[in-house]
């Protein structure tokens, strides 16, 4: 540990306490009166309504990036973003096709190359890479008088985007020497 920190200071500590002159960065609401000089250095970035309370840096469940811009995407200091759990939606799922698995009655299809990726309007063709081409030539029956199958896929349920991990305490100096500006 540090023989006397900066005030606001944020480090890691493997143990399962903050050191005396420490908090967690848990996000806990501090009273302005009992820590006026850490108040000046963090204000309300992290929360509080900034008349009798400010908060601390939350980095539970978080990893600390640093603020400003980077490959074009900008930072603000105290902002949070991210999940860590998401679910795919058709819209987020990148383009793709399903063969068909199962056939029951004659359903209207092309002897031509597919051109079309969606089934909308269109009928099976024979191209692996786009299946559907909008026009039947007469391989079936008139649309409607068929029907045809895709294997059921996915569960619809989120899953974990977290990288591997390691737990340990965020902690930051709610005591220490006044930092300077250089």
């Amino acid at each position: 540990m540090f023989i006397e920190p900066y005030l606001a200071n944020i480090t890691i500590f493997a143990g399962n306490f903050a050191p005396v002159g420490w908090m967690r960065c848990n996000g806990a609401i501090l009273a302005i009166s009992e820590h006026d000089a850490l108040f000046t250095l963090i204000g309300t970035t992290y929360g509080g309504d900034g008349i009798t309370t400010f908060a601390l840096p939350n980095l539970q469940s978080r990893v600390a990036i640093h603020a400003g811009t980077v490959n074009g995407n900008t930072y603000i200091l105290g902002e949070m973003a991210g999940t860590e759990e998401v679910t795919l939606t058709v819209n987020t799922m990148p383009a793709h096709t399903h063969p068909v698995i199962s056939v029951s009655g004659n359903i209207p299809a092309s002897g031509a190359a597919g051109n079309q990726s969606s089934p909308s309007g269109n009928v099976p063709a024979i191209s692996p890479v786009n299946v559907y081409n909008p026009s039947g030539d007469g391989f079936g029956l008139a649309p409607g008088q068929g029907s045809g199958a895709t294997g059921v896929a996915g569960g619809s349920q989120p899953f974990s985007i977290l990288s591997p991990y390691l737990a340990m305490n965020y902690i930051i100096a709610v005591q220490g020497i006044f930092p300077s500006q250089g």
